[in-house]
């Protein structure tokens, strides 16, 4: 059976040595006093709770899966999930960066962003049920009325019910615009909203006594497309007007996907049958309040990637430590025994590094970047705010796909550093492969992301978020030039920032002459500036590590031995991603539909 450790002491490094995260939040009213023993204290015991309440449960789960009942349309998670769940709100968690106002502890989304990762590493299944409600949370909190806030934020943030994001159609997954559930208004300013959703994660199970939806759905007399799409709350079951349940409402599941992985949690597929439901947001408005729920799962999906890739690393590593197969081709490692240890190999050296730098970098980015979303929805100065969202804007997509497309190959790699053992289901490393895989696919193909990235967050805005990133590189980069020690960093990361800005203008030259240019270099032009970010946070990580390398304490050193790798290694695709992206259209495009 697989194993967990916390990642807490690379955690605290990111935050207290990489980020000096405290001082920044400091500066937020709300987090004046928080200081670095209360954030290391808690992340502790989060830790505590992902490794010995939630990780028992993630094989037995995937094995069990999930059981729905036909007659009654109510789903069974898989057994020890409800009781983990009343554990879960138990200690307090679901309430840890919500508004006080609704019951929340106030703290900053940083920190349960650590929790989640760390929730994703243990049982990725069981973290979507409460990790969807932290994004409904978010989109009530930003676009709901004061009776909806009222309702169902309390709820959401102590964790006593649970909530979703239905928006996918079985005619339409990314193009929402095809969507065509409608929602009739009512004479008392309510709506009855009919249409069938798929692929709904958490969407039903017994873990609360309540669920709310948040269902993208037409009005009558809608404009066609995207601009016609209207959002609204639709409880499992009646919400009376002081909070308490009423009777069942007409929205159920009437099937559950049958999928590759995550198999401990409900993917359902959400008939709704005249369904009482009350309006969020502007009518016709419903995208750009839904988004707020969006870009926050997309965040959390590239958590759940990164806590897979830590995961799986440490069992290969576990692994190739215990496994003698082979003696090293410079002679034997272990001449006491009948063979060396795997680790002792060169290539499963390789594979163990990949998925170790790839945790790392995405460790990085994924916290640098909620530390900026901290600071842009409370920071008390509104050009702070507006620097952060731009930079915030401009990460999330790659923190999507570049951690997903990674978590695919580290836990793929590390499913390989078990060779024919790590076929084998009772190892875990094939549900670390299996899980990764849903990762590059829901909220928003890894495409989807590509094509924001390049198209929206950067040719978009003629460059002005990508120049301000660029600005912070530069700026690194001109205070470390002089130092020798650090040129093996600094020169690459100075190579490829100015690749980049040449790519990122003929990219956008091209795309005026043809727009079909964006589509065929997005992604890898998505794979070199998620390089680009990672190389910029592992010159940083490698600087701090070199100046406490004397130490005594060998966390620098393997620090620094990984920054080395990354930039040996893995920075190096980015030669051959910019010659493809340069490549074009032509040869997408060149053969005929009818040769296919």
């Amino acid at each position: 059976m697989p194993q967990y450790t916390p990642p807490l002491r690379d955690m605290q490094f990111v935050l207290h040595e990489l980020l000096n995260a405290v001082p920044q939040l400091n500066e937020i009213p709300a987090h004046a006093d928080l200081d670095a023993d209360t954030i290391n204290a808690v992340l502790e015991e989060g830790g505590k709770f992902a490794a010995e309440v939630l990780l028992p449960l993630n094989h037995s789960g995937d094995r069990e899966g999930c059981t729905l009942d036909p007659a009654t349309h109510e789903v069974r998670t898989p057994k020890g999930f409800k009781a983990a769940y009343a554990k879960y709100v138990e200690g307090g968690w679901p309430a840890l960066s919500t508004d006080p106002a609704f019951g929340g502890q106030g703290l900053p989304h940083l920190m349960n962003q650590c929790f989640y990762e760390m929730l994703n590493s243990a049982n990725q299944s069981w973290a979507m049920y409460p990790g969807l409600s932290h994004a409904a949370y978010d989109c009530l909190h930003a676009h709901g009325t004061p009776e909806q806030k009222s309702l169902y934020l309390p709820k959401l943030s102590s964790g006593v019910w649970t909530g979703t994001m239905c928006l996918t159609e079985a005619h339409c997954g990314t193009d929402l615009g095809l969507l065509r559930s409608k929602a009739e208004p009512q004479a008392d300013g309510s709506y009855k909203i009919t249409g069938a959703k798929i692929f709904i994660s958490a969407g039903e199970h017994d873990l609360v006594e309540n669920i709310v939806h948040l269902v993208l759905a037409r009005l009558p007399d809608a404009p066609s497309g995207s601009k016609g799409i209207s959002l609204f709350a639709v409880p499992k079951f009646n919400v009376l007007a002081e909070g308490t349940i009423g009777t069942r409402n007409a929205i159920s599941c009437g099937a559950l996907e049958e999928k590759m992985g995550i198999h401990g949690n409900s993917t359902c597929q959400i008939n709704l049958d005249g369904a009482n439901a009350s309006l969020v947001g502007e009518p016709n408005k419903g995208l750009p309040a839904m988004f707020v729920m969006m870009n926050a799962a997309r965040l959390g999906v590239g958590n759940q990637s990164l806590g897979l890739t830590e995961v799986a690393y440490q069992n290969a590593v576990a692994y190739a430590r215990e496994r003698l197969q082979m003696r090293s081709l410079s002679g034997p490692k272990a001449p006491d025994k009948p063979a060396d240890p795997i680790i002792v190999h060169p290539d499963v050296r390789k594979m163990l590094l990949t998925a170790r730098a790839y945790a790392e970098g995405a460790r990085a980015l994924s916290m640098h970047t909620v530390l900026l979303l901290d600071r842009e929805l409370k920071h008390p100065d509104a050009e702070v705010r507006r620097a952060c969202a731009d930079e915030v804007a401009l990460l999330t997509p790659i923190i999507k796909a570049f951690f997903t497309d990674n978590g695919w190959i580290a836990t793929s790699h590390c499913m390989q550093v078990f060779g024919g053992h790590g076929y084998i289901a009772e190892w875990g490393m094939e549900q670390f492969v299996r899980d990764a895989r849903i990762n590059m696919i829901y909220e928003g193909t890894n495409t989807i992301q590509s094509l924001d990235l390049l198209g929206r967050k950067v040719l978009g805005d003629n460059g002005k978020k990508l120049k301000a990133f660029g600005a912070r590189i530069a700026e690194f980069i001109e205070e470390e030039g002089t130092h020798e020690a650090m040129q093996e960093f600094v020169n690459p990361l100075a190579d490829l920032g100015d690749k980049v800005t040449k790519l990122t203008t003929e990219l956008g030259m091209k795309a005026f002459g043809n727009a079909d240019e964006v589509g065929a270099a997005a992604v890898d032009y998505l794979r070199v500036v998620g390089h680009l970010a990672f190389a910029y946070l592992f010159a940083r990580m490698a600087k701090i590590a070199l100046e406490k390398k004397d130490s005594g304490d060998p966390f620098y050193t393997a620090k620094l031995a990984t920054a080395r790798f990354y930039f040996a290694k893995l920075l190096p695709e980015t030669a051959g991603l910019i010659r493809s992206a340069r490549a074009g259209v032509a040869p997408l495009m060149a053969m005929d539909e009818a040769l296919f």
